[in-house]
């Protein structure tokens, strides 16, 4: 059966085995097909249980295997929805996380030092300020110079560590 279905959906529930254009090949169960998007999404039976998203046009190929119950029908649902929903959450929160860690309208300079500040004490972004353990600020051009506020051990470390990146940087771009 060539990937164009003939009424352009696809049934919920229905089995089939398809090939994508990228060559992979599985069998799955249709949970959802969304029209306007022109995804489905699927139960991956073989070779590997799983949820998957697949924009119908890398579909290269799928066979009709069958017709099975409503897989989302609440008495004879085989996937834990709550648990489903949880890992959404989990991953949603993760993103959030990741994406805070990234400076909006600083160089790679100001990001790498974030990043190995981060390794070793807590840091986050004000804006273009570098905040760390709450109470140290490190301005641009983020050089120990730039450090305000904490306790002078705070202090002390935030302008070790910027220092020994600052020379790590310089070393690896001076080397270029």
């Amino acid at each position: 059966m060539e990937a164009q279905n003939n009424n352009g959906d696809f049934a919920v529930g229905c089995l089939l085995s398809i090939k994508t254009t990228l060559g992979e090949e599985f069998q799955a169960q249709v949970l959802t097909f969304d029209r306007p998007s022109d995804i489905l999404v699927l139960h991956i039976l073989r070779p590997k249980r799983n949820i998957r998203l697949l924009k119908a046009n890398f579909i290269k190929e799928f066979t009709f295997l069958g017709q099975a119950d409503d897989p989302l029908d609440v008495k004879k649902c085989f996937l834990d929805l709550h648990n489903l929903q949880a890992r959404e959450e989990s991953a949603i929160r993760q993103a959030e996380l990741e994406a805070e860690r990234y400076g909006v309208g600083v160089t790679a300079e100001a990001q790498s030092i974030f990043d190995a500040l981060s390794k070793t004490l807590p840091v986050r972004w004000d804006k273009t300020v570098i905040v760390v353990m709450n109470e140290v600020r490190v301005s641009s051009p983020y050089l120990p110079e730039s450090v305000i506020g904490g306790t002078p051990a705070a202090n002390e470390r935030v302008c070790k560590v910027l220092e020994f990146e600052r020379k790590r940087l310089q070393t690896r771009h001076g080397g270029q």
